[in-house]
């Protein structure tokens, strides 16, 4: 499984699979659920990057 943690973490892997995603763009996705992550404590969010891949791959095909 991989994983990243923070949202400037996502921001860089986005980019790196030309998919960029704004900062506020992603608070917001998380904010209203549309954003596989995990929220451990307070200040933490973890991606799973091959959720985050699902994710990109289901956008893409709605589009």
């Amino acid at each position: 499984m991989r994983r990243i943690q923070g949202v400037q973490k996502l921001i860089s892997y986005l980019e790196s699979v030309n998919y960029p995603v704004a900062e506020k763009d992603i608070y917001d996705l998380i904010t209203n659920k549309k954003l596989p992550h995990k929220k451990v404590g307070l200040d933490i969010i973890i991606f799973d990057l091959d959720q985050i891949d699902w994710w990109i791959e289901q956008d893409q095909t709605q589009s």
